[in-house]
């Protein structure tokens, strides 16, 4: 019964708005679904334009840094946009065409009834999430979550972070509260004490843990990882053969700005973490040192089957409904990222 409370709570009215007009995007798009079926078009047409995602403008600064050659359309809009129910808002307004995040906000936009396709893949070996505790906690493992309060975002990827790890460690969602709430809402609740437990991004953590430590708050790292970094982009851009041929000219760029920044991890310190996230260089360093390898996989089969088994974890909850991830991939994409890196960049 909770689940369901916890649906409503967390959805509201705008969900039920964003199930309507998820059914109007259906529609729309299934009477131009057939231009999503042909082959990209191995030139962008002149005069294409792209509005995409860059939180906390890292591609901008990649491709700065990188020296990336230039993209053969316009950027309209770099969009400092993160969190997936954010981006899913600006995909609805039509203000974002493509954006980056992790596997479960596809699976709540088909949720929520909205179309959207991933158009690349990257794969994530090491944890990019940890869970810190609210100061003067006394938990220290997962098992200790039971009756615990834990902030909890079932459109993001700390969301299923979070369902893993409970699974894993043999709790139930009856064994404890999950708070809803979106990830840039978990800081002033771990502080606060709304909450006891919250997972937090690598590049979160050290500045918390500097600033509660000595109060009793605590890291509790896990080997729980969110597999798979990808693209996506709403099925209506999709059906715009310049605007897929735009994308398809993008994800290369992409993938390439990610490897340049795993080689780099002395420029990026500096550049990133020190000058516009005001970290020091130790905490820079700390959080390089946790960074993953990038890795874009020639074949989709394990990122299917991971976004699958995400999807049925949340069913299990009561979070979405039980459904078929294959309708979430667009595979004329699926080999555009790893033919663009060095070969042990491809796997």
């Amino acid at each position: 019964m909770h689940r369901r409370v916890f649906l409503t709570s967390l959805l509201g009215a705008s969900a039920a708005v964003a199930g309507l007009s998820g059914c109007a995007d259906g529609e729309a798009t299934a009477a131009t679904r057939g231009a999503a079926t042909k082959p990209l078009a191995r030139k962008v047409p002149a005069g294409t334009s792209l509005k995409i995602a860059s939180y906390q403008n890292v591609q901008q600064l990649q491709f700065r840094l990188a020296k990336l050659a230039p993209l053969p359309f316009t950027v309209s809009s770099w969009a400092n946009i993160g969190a997936g129910p954010d981006v899913i808002n600006a995909f609805r307004a039509h203000s974002l065409d493509v954006a980056d995040n992790a596997g479960i906000p596809p699976i709540q936009a088909h949720y929520q009834g909205f179309d959207a396709k991933i158009v690349a893949i990257g794969i994530t070996r090491r944890p990019n999430y940890l869970f810190a505790t609210k100061p003067g906690s006394d938990v220290r493992t997962v098992a200790d979550f039971r009756g615990k309060r834990l902030a909890f975002s079932q459109g993001q990827a700390q969301g299923v972070v979070l369902l893993r790890a409970l699974k894993r460690a043999g709790l139930s969602y009856d064994d404890v509260k999950l708070v809803p709430l979106t990830s840039n809402q978990f800081l002033t609740a771990l502080q606060s004490g709304q909450v006891d437990i919250a997972p937090l991004a690598n590049n979160q953590a050290p500045a918390y843990l500097k600033q509660y430590g000595g109060e009793g708050a605590r890291a509790i790292r896990t080997d729980v990882v969110d597999l798979l970094n990808l693209l996506w982009a709403p099925q209506s851009v999709l059906n715009d053969p310049a605007k897929a041929a735009a994308i398809a000219a993008y994800i290369p760029e992409w993938a390439k700005g990610q490897v340049w920044q795993y080689e780099h991890p002395d420029v990026w310190n500096e550049e990133f973490f020190v000058k516009t996230q005001n970290l020091s260089l130790d905490q820079a360093k700390s959080i390089t040192a946790l960074a993953n390898k990038p890795l874009f996989p020639p074949s989709w089969d394990e990122a299917v089957k991971w976004e699958q088994e995400t999807a049925d974890l949340l069913a299990e909850g009561g979070f979405v409904k039980k459904f078929d991830v294959s309708s979430l991939f667009d595979h004329r994409f699926e080999s555009i990222a790893a033919k663009a890196v060095p070969e042990e960049y491809r796997r």
